[in-house]
């Protein structure tokens, strides 16, 4: 008599809310803040045209999240891989630096375009570098990317201790200019967004990206080669970090090696988190992580427009952002529906 010998168990997966309810509760968190406003701020959704172009607080709130946004962007595709990138506000720093030193030093006098090509190019090494560690070299990425948010700001510096101003006027233009009656800066944000959206749905990049976050072991036996994918979303992070220093230093008319990109990097996961992009890697929403950055843009200004005493900021934000967060954990939402 023979026994059928039973099948290992799989481990049970945890399932995963749709895709539109993950991007639910961040729009319902920006909703509520807007409402907010809308009842309490006078003269918050007060919008004025001047010579042709758009004012007011939400524009404010439009235009001073692009930073952001646009460094959340290439955060969401490294979380999405399990990753995290901690650099990104020293890349910011050093490619504004370096940018308008070449236009506006007397040594060099570089053309707006070529300066701001060079200062993406040394951007986009950055990630390289922080791609090679992370995925060939195999260092943990919170260490790996560690390395340069110590040593970027020094970097930073080492290209100018001073703070340069930029007198270009084609180069403010990408930080305080406007198109269509709209901060430029918008149109950035949206043009990297339409990009990368189609890279990633129109192309396997997507689909690779993810298969790496939910396993990587798994996707390697597939024939994915994880370390070049890792690489990949390194540097794209570095890119979009070099576009956010530059867009800074433009709108300011400086750079600034001491406080560009000061803290973005928290912001920036933030943002992804808040989004519904999970830090254990896998699924991933880019527009989830531009909800993200104005739910924080918007907090930041709501704070400030109510008068809240400054020590209180800190903690106004971070108990939304946890609300939030508790809002998209599956065990609260099973113990929200039990209820």
């Amino acid at each position: 008599m023979t026994v059928a010998s039973a099948a290992p168990a799989t481990p049970k997966q945890p399932r995963r809310a749709p895709r539109s309810l993950v991007l639910l509760w961040p729009v319902l968190a920006l909703l509520f803040i807007l409402a907010f406003n809308l009842a309490f701020t006078p003269g918050f959704f007060h919008v004025e045209v001047k010579q042709g172009h758009l004012f007011g607080s939400l524009i404010d709130v439009l235009k001073n999240a692009a930073p952001v946004a646009l460094t959340g962007i290439g955060m969401t595709l490294v979380i999405a891989t399990g990753g995290v990138d901690l650099s990104v506000g020293t890349v910011m720093a050093i490619a504004g630096q370096l940018t308008v030193l070449l236009m506006e030093s007397e040594h060099y006098h570089w053309s707006m375009p070529t300066a701001c090509f060079a200062g993406l190019g040394v951007a986009l090494a950055c990630g390289i570098w922080n791609g090679i560690l992370v995925g060939y070299v195999q260092i943990q990425p919170i260490v790996a990317t560690l390395i340069l948010f110590v040593s970027g700001r020094g970097i930073a510096e080492l290209i100018s201790n001073d703070n340069l101003t930029a007198h270009s006027v084609p180069f403010q233009y990408l930080g305080r200019g406007f198109l269509f009656g709209l901060p430029f800066q918008i149109a950035i944000v949206i043009f990297v967004l339409l990009v990368v959206g189609l890279l990633m749905r129109r192309t396997a990049a997507g689909l690779f990206i993810e298969s790496v976050g939910n396993n990587p072991v798994a996707a390697r036996f597939a024939g994915i080669n994880e370390r070049f994918i890792k690489l990949l979303v390194y540097s794209f992070s570095g890119l979009c970090a070099g576009i956010a220093g530059i867009v800074v230093a433009s709108n300011n008319a400086n750079a600034d090696p001491h406080n560009t990109g000061l803290n973005v990097e928290l912001d920036a996961i933030l943002a992804v988190v808040i989004g519904g992009t999970s830090l254990l890697g896998g699924r991933y929403s880019l527009i989830g992580s531009i909800v993200g950055a104005l739910i924080i843009q918007a907090m930041d200004t709501t704070i400030l427009t109510r008068g809240v005493a400054v020590e209180w900021t800190l903690v106004v934000k971070a108990v939304v952002v946890v609300g939030v967060c508790l809002l998209q954990a599956p065990k609260f939402q099973r113990l929200f529906r039990r209820k």
